[in-house]
């Protein structure tokens, strides 16, 4: 215990003090949701369409030759390796949290204020925030993610957000995974066990959209489909900072920064 102590007292602080103070958000060189650039986009090409595992990708009648989900999107740069115009190109783009989910999907024309006031539930919410976690299906990426959430480094604690193994202690539910047939039943029983008011996240891009799996023999289309989504955060699995960063934005302690398909920062 000793020399832990020394070597706590003769190092700087583990946690960082993003996002509030600025500093290291611990995701310097991830690669996030390709950027799209439809000018490059050519009459004819479909390289990008077949080589998406997801379904992200779709054929447009628009200026543009594609359409893109991001609530779909895997980040498995497929497409950016397949592009032979530029069109999609990878980015740092990681944190892709929204309030609506109409604001996945890339738009010519961004409307900047249709479904993105937060229904009033927040309350003393904005301070403290309790969550429960239920895996619906998950393959367990989110979940090293969350885990992380609460180690040194991030120490989700210091911004008043806990988790809690009770739905009844619960003010937001954070679900995982495509909602599998067998966990659909678990899932509507932890919502209604929560107190009123209760917010929905869809964390990762099985909750948001199904994935890769959505629309097959044991899962749907998404979360919404089941539950009012109060926050979508597509990402396979989306790294701790955009959880975090998703949280704030929730909460409305930070500003959401996708609109129409498009990150503005």
């Amino acid at each position: 215990m000793a020399v832990w102590t020394w070597f706590g007292l003769n190092h700087r602080p583990a946690t960082t003090g993003w996002p509030r103070r600025g500093g290291d958000n611990g995701q310097a060189g991830v690669l996030g949701m390709p950027r799209f650039d439809p000018g490059q986009c050519r009459n004819g090409c479909s390289e990008c369409l077949e080589a998406c595992p997801s379904g992200a990708l779709a054929a447009a009648n628009t200026e543009a030759r594609i359409t893109i989900d991001y609530g779909r999107c895997v980040v498995c740069q497929l497409c950016t390796e397949v592009c032979p115009t530029g069109a999609l190109t990878p980015s740092a783009d990681w944190a892709f949290a929204v309030r609506c989910r109409d604001d996945l999907h890339w738009n010519q024309a961004v409307d900047s204020s249709a479904g993105r006031q937060l229904k009033q539930r927040l309350g003393a919410l904005r301070k403290s925030l309790h969550i429960r976690h239920v895996d619906a299906g998950s393959c367990n990426g989110c979940e090293s993610e969350l885990q992380a959430l609460n180690n040194p480094f991030y120490n989700l604690h210091r911004l008043g957000i806990f988790f809690t193994p009770s739905p009844r202690f619960a003010d937001l539910l954070l679900v995982t995974g495509p909602v599998t047939a067998p966990m659909r039943e678990p899932l509507l029983a932890t919502y209604e066990a929560m107190p009123e008011p209760r917010l929905v996240m869809a964390n990762g891009t099985c909750a948001v959209s199904g994935g890769i799996a959505g629309g097959g023999y044991s899962c749907g289309h998404g979360l919404d489909e089941l539950l009012p989504v109060d926050l979508y955060l597509p990402g396979c699995p989306p790294n701790p900072a955009a959880i975090i960063e998703g949280l704030l934005i929730l909460l409305e302690r930070m500003p959401q920064a996708v609109k129409g398909g498009r990150i503005e920062r």
